[in-house]
C-alpha cells in the first residue's frame, strides 16, 4: 500500500481515515478540496485542477482523499489501493451537521451552514455516482486492493488491525 484512494459520499468521513491512516502508514496525505477549492470560496479550472493532480500522482507515495467523480478513473489507474465509504444516507447528513462551524484540515474556509444544493447532492449520491462507483471499481479489481466499508466501525476496526 504505498498509492492510496479513499472515496465515498461527502459526510462519510473519508478526511478523518484518510488522516488516521496516514498517522498509521507514514504516507503523505492530500485533500483533493485544497486542490480544488480556493480560500474565497471559488474554484480554479479543471485544467489547474488537473494539472495539480497530475503533479500528486507522479509522486511515488500518497493518500489522496476525495471524489471528484470526474478524475476517478486517472486516479484508479495510478493507485494500488481504494478505500471506498459507503454508509448510510443518515450518517453522511449527520457527519456533514457535525462539522459546520469546524475549522478542517482539508477545506480552505469554515462551513458556516448545510448548503441545501450540497445536501441534496449528498441525498443522491447512492442513486447516482455511487453506482457509477461501483461499476467502475468493478474494472480495477483484479489489479487494486478495492476495501469497501459499510460503517464506521468496520473503517476503525481496520485501521485498528492495521501495523
Amino acid at each position: 500500500m504505498q498509492k492510496v484512494i479513499i472515496i465515498g459520499s461527502s459526510g462519510a468521513g473519508k478526511s478523518t481515515f484518510a488522516r488516521k491512516l496516514r498517522d498509521k502508514s507514514g504516507l503523505p496525505l492530500y485533500y483533493l478540496d485544497l486542490l480544488w477549492h480556493r480560500p474565497d470560496r471559488t474554484t480554479v479550472s479543471n485544467e489547474v485542477f488537473d494539472a495539480q493532480l497530475k503533479e500528486l500522482l507522479s509522486r511515488d507515495k500518497w493518500i489522496i482523499d476525495g471524489n471528484y467523480q470526474r478524475t476517478l478513473s486517472v486516479r484508479l489507474d495510478a493507485c494500488d489501493t481504494v478505500f471506498l465509504l459507503d454508509f448510510p444516507l443518515d450518517v453522511c447528513l449527520s457527519g456533514v451537521e457535525s462539522r459546520i462551524g469546524q475549522a478542517r484540515a482539508d477545506m480552505p474556509w469554515i462551513e458556516t451552514e448545510f448548503d441545501p444544493d450540497f445536501k441534496q447532492w449528498i441525498i443522491e449520491f447512492q442513486n447516482t455516482h455511487l453506482l457509477q462507483i461501483y461499476m467502475l471499481l468493478e474494472q480495477y479489481r483484479e489489479t487494486k486492493t478495492v476495501v469497501i466499508f459499510k460503517s464506521r466501525q468496520e473503517a476503525d476496526d481496520y485501521l485498528s488491525a492495521l501495523y
